[in-house]
């Protein structure tokens, strides 16, 4: 399973970017995607997740800016992150959960005037 993420570049505060994160190889049916984040010199966090039946769960700091989606069809998830903010700056990770773990190789995400 490869996860390819893209969307990342950089904003100035109270922007927006859309982030995606395409999945291929043998992907079940059933399954949890996710957006982390590491910012410098700071763990990775969790940011949201979304099931294969679509429910979300937010980190509180993005809640209300954030929005995490999914096409199953195309093995595709999205985090469309609105209100930018400067603590928002890291590289975001996507993640797939099945009976194993994968990982995207990241995008940066700069939010800076």
């Amino acid at each position: 399973v490869q996860l390819v993420e893209s969307g990342g570049g950089l904003v100035q505060p109270g922007g927006s970017l859309r982030l995606s994160c395409v999945a291929s190889g043998t992907i079940s049916r059933i399954y949890t995607m996710g957006w982390y984040r590491q910012a410098p010199g700071k763990q990775r966090e969790l940011v949201a997740v979304i099931t294969s039946g679509g429910s979300t769960n937010y980190v509180d700091s993005v809640k209300g800016r954030f929005t995490i989606s999914r096409d199953n069809a195309k093995n595709t998830m999205y985090l469309q992150m609105n209100s930018l903010k400067a603590e928002d700056t890291a590289v975001y990770y996507c993640r797939i959960t099945m009976a194993s773990d994968y990982w995207g190789q990241g995008t940066q995400v700069i939010v800076s005037s």
